[in-house]
């Protein structure tokens, strides 16, 4: 095992006060990215690792006269911070193999999409070694944002990384108590996210074929009067009250959307999640808050 060089008490809690040593896992767009960001907040780039490097970033490293090295050693002991932005599906095991090498004390920050099982893997990796883990999500498109686009994180190394990235120019804001929360609620963010992106799209078009799309964005407008939070939790709690009544609205919109000829493929999941609730409701139900609501939606939900 290589030698750990040591980074003190001292040194972290004057850590923001001076130029950071930082290394970037994975050249490709998210290691270019960040790379750039912190360099121009003024930080140090001691080099890139990538295993696979491409024509691309070859052409970065000499550009901006990074050293572009193919594997991890020893050298990334020099580093303060490391930041990884490597494929999710290789992060623990790049996480493991970078570990040895790091100084006590150090941040490895992991910036990849791995699961939420594998950033808690990692932290607990991290810990053994004496590094400072930090689960980062980025929760926009990199293409878009670059250094902008808004992030998560969380783990014993999110208030170090916030402020690291914060100074760069990233929003940035910590979530949950753990390693693995951040990458948790990306996901949930993408149940939601995605799951509206898909009945925006059945919908729109629904709406569009029938010359209505205009009209429909007036008629959705009171759905903006109410905060998010407001909303959502309102919709929770009226469905376990309303589900029976409303099956019937589900199943008639989703005839409709076929006497018009379309295929429709979100709404049949609508109607499932309405009849499981429907089926099950006896009317003892407690909904008087979106606590005692979700309790028993989740208890359904697990359900086989």
């Amino acid at each position: 095992m290589a030698c750990k060089r040591r980074i003190t008490h001292n040194a972290w809690i004057v850590f923001f006060l001076y130029v950071m040593d930082i290394i970037i896992i994975g050249g490709g767009e998210v290691g270019r990215c960040y790379a750039d960001s912190l360099a121009e907040a003024g930080h140090r780039i001691l080099g890139i690792c990538d295993t696979r490097p491409s024509e691309a970033l070859k052409g970065y490293s000499d550009t901006h006269d990074i050293p572009l090295h193919d594997s991890l050693g020893p050298w990334l002991a020099e580093a303060r911070v490391v930041i990884s932005a490597v494929f999710g599906s290789v992060a623990l095991d790049t996480c493991s193999r970078a570990m040895p090498y790091m100084a006590d004390g150090a941040l490895y920050a992991d910036f990849t999409t791995a699961s939420p099982q594998d950033m808690q893997a990692a932290a607990e990796e991290a810990t053994r070694n004496k590094v400072v883990f930090a689960d980062v999500a980025i929760t926009g498109a990199i293409s878009l944002g670059k250094g902008k686009t808004p992030l998560l994180c969380a783990g014993a190394g999110a208030a170090a990384i916030e402020e690291l990235m914060r100074g760069a120019g990233a929003p940035i804001q910590q979530v949950g108590t753990q390693a693995g929360d951040a990458a948790t609620l990306k996901l949930l963010r993408s149940v939601y996210t995605k799951g509206c992106e898909a009945l925006a799209v059945e919908c729109l078009v629904a709406a569009e074929a029938k010359g209505l799309r205009q009209d429909l964005y007036r008629v959705l407008q009171d759905i903006e009067r109410q905060p998010l939070q407001v909303f959502l939790e309102m919709l929770v709690r009226t469905h376990v009250v309303h589900a029976r009544r409303r099956l019937a609205e589900v199943q008639e919109a989703m005839r409709q959307l076929e006497r018009d000829g379309l295929s429709p493929r979100v709404m049949p999941g609508v109607a499932a999640l309405f009849e499981r609730t429907a089926s099950a409701i006896e009317g003892t139900e407690d909904a008087s808050s979106v606590e005692s609501s979700l309790q028993w939606l989740g208890e359904l939900a697990r359900k086989k």
